[in-house]
């Protein structure tokens, strides 16, 4: 190998908002005012400037903008895209160690991962690439990374985006993170009668029912402050709920008992991914959900493993999509947004648990595509989905469950690309835009324009189709085009027919 000299300084780049890693460390709540954050490799320091200004204790150190800070304990260490630029193997595994070392709670890691059109313009260089900058990329797979790191230090990573892992000290704090990824919120049913005595006690009562929506289940006595005395002024917690659902709803507790049990056999059949937990390292409440809902560990551990061997089956899967009662169903393939993924069956659930199992989440992607029989998932980015009538494909990550491969595609700059038609199908009809979406679907197909599904499938296509039947867009309206319109023209003014 011949030696160059490497501008590892040159990796670092200005954002004004937060990195990857931390976002996704805000959007779980891993950091925030009452936890401490050390940046391990900061670069120019923007991540510990935004989080200071947010009241987080934070500092970073970095060895070339940041050389005389000292090397800290934090209850989070961030060790963000900087494995991927050391060029010794030694140097690059001993940063990692000491990155585990110096948190107290979780580490956060994150690397570059091969993605389809980089590298095409780089020098190979040990086992990594020079770049024309002379910095040092090393691109992982995702499996790679993950196993490197896990062979490091030793302990399981979790994906919780493509290039980022997390790491936990400690086993239940791990278990509670994972459960917390599949459980779902509840809202609390509410009164259908009126009662004098659920006044005279409501500021126990509400109080009561958020804890039993939260549950699942009724609370043990240590479990919640204001047990004990919901309990001697009922005579029980079983007699204050049954009050409580005398003046609800029984089959909207039930309900919500049924969900938070299909949420724990989804958490324990994707634990499977990695060496499943002890009962005495789940968190104390989870403890407790075992033996309510399913008698013990055990049980419900064999229910999982049941679902988790069928996630497997392809006629399973595909019958699974064939009922699904939410989303675009077609002959090889269901399509649900994000939005729409807790509402599917647990088997379902299981089997797109098992890409975020191998990839975490996939930044930015709402629409997710189940392959019915292949034993592949797809993530697909649709940035203006809310807002474009017909939004058009940026790019698609497809995942083999079967032989870990991915491949991704990026649509950004091709000139037609493929476009969506029929939104509200991908979604829940509870969904605040669902009636907003299907009413311009009535008037596409009012006049024919959705027939030709071959042709309206690109973005061109589409519009030439619109303009062939005389009609444009104006947000989610369908109107006549005015006389003398072009196609080119953009024109918020033009004369037109709102139908």
């Amino acid at each position: 190998m011949t030696t160059r000299e490497i501008h590892r300084h040159k990796t670092a780049i200005r954002r004004g908002d937060f990195s990857r890693p931390v976002k996704c460390l805000l959007r779980h709540g891993l950091v925030g005012k009452d936890s401490s954050l050390f940046d391990y490799g900061c670069g120019r320091g923007e991540d510990i400037k935004l989080l200071a200004a947010d009241g987080v204790a934070c500092s970073g150190w970095d060895p070339a903008f940041r050389p005389d800070t000292p090397l800290v304990e934090a209850d989070v260490v961030n060790l963000g895209y900087v494995i991927n630029v050391i060029e010794d193997p030694d140097e690059r595994a001993s940063t990692l160690r000491k990155a585990w070392s110096l948190c107290r709670q979780l580490l956060v890691v994150a690397a570059q991962v091969k993605m389809s059109g980089r590298g095409k313009s780089t020098v190979e260089f040990g086992d990594g690439v020079l770049t024309g900058r002379g910095t040092f990329q090393k691109f992982f797979e995702q499996a790679e990374l993950k196993s490197y790191i896990e062979t490091v230090l030793e302990t399981d990573a979790i994906p919780t985006e493509i290039g980022i892992f997390y790491l936990f000290k400690d086993e239940t704090r791990r278990q509670q993170f994972l459960a917390n990824c599949f459980r779902r919120r509840e809202i609390a049913p509410r009164r259908r009668i009126s009662e004098l005595r659920f006044e005279e006690n409501r500021e126990l009562l509400d109080p009561f029912m958020a804890v039993v929506t939260s549950l699942g289940r009724l609370p043990d006595i240590e479990e919640w402050p204001q047990a004990q005395l919901v309990a001697e002024r009922f005579g029980s917690l079983k007699r204050a709920f049954a009050f409580v659902q005398r003046v609800t709803e029984t089959k909207e507790w039930e309900l919500i008992a049924r969900r938070r049990t299909e949420d724990i056999l989804v958490y324990l059949a994707l634990s499977r991914f990695r060496k499943r937990p002890h009962v005495s390292a789940l968190p104390l409440p989870l403890q407790r959900d075992m033996h309510a809902f399913f008698g013990s560990y055990n049980k419900a551990c064999v229910k999982a493993d049941d679902l988790l061997f069928k996630a497997g089956n392809a006629a399973a899967i595909d019958e699974a999509c064939g009922r699904s009662h939410v989303g675009k169903i077609l002959p090889d393939d269901l399509y649900v947004h994000r939005s729409a993924l807790d509402t599917l069956e647990p088997l379902l659930r299981i089997y797109e648990g098992c890409g975020r199992a191998y990839l975490g989440e996939v930044e930015e992607a709402n629409l997710i595509k189940i392959h019915r029989r292949s034993g592949k998932i797809s993530y697909l980015v649709y940035p203006d989905f809310d807002t474009n009538p017909h939004p058009t494909l940026a790019r698609c990550f497809r995942l083999s469950l079967r032989t870990c491969q991915l491949d991704c595609y990026d649509y950004a700059a091709t000139a037609n690309p493929p476009i969506l038609h029929r939104k509200e199908t991908f979604l829940c009809p509870e969904h605040p835009l669902y009636d907003k979406f299907a009413r311009l679907t009535r008037q596409e197909e009012k006049h024919g324009l959705l027939t030709d599904t071959a042709r309206i499938g690109t973005r061109s296509g589409w519009e030439t189709r619109l303009a062939d039947a005389g009609f444009m867009l104006r947000g989610h309206r369908l109107v006549r085009r005015a006389v003398g319109y072009s196609c080119d023209q953009v024109d918020s003014n033009a004369t037109s027919g709102e139908l």
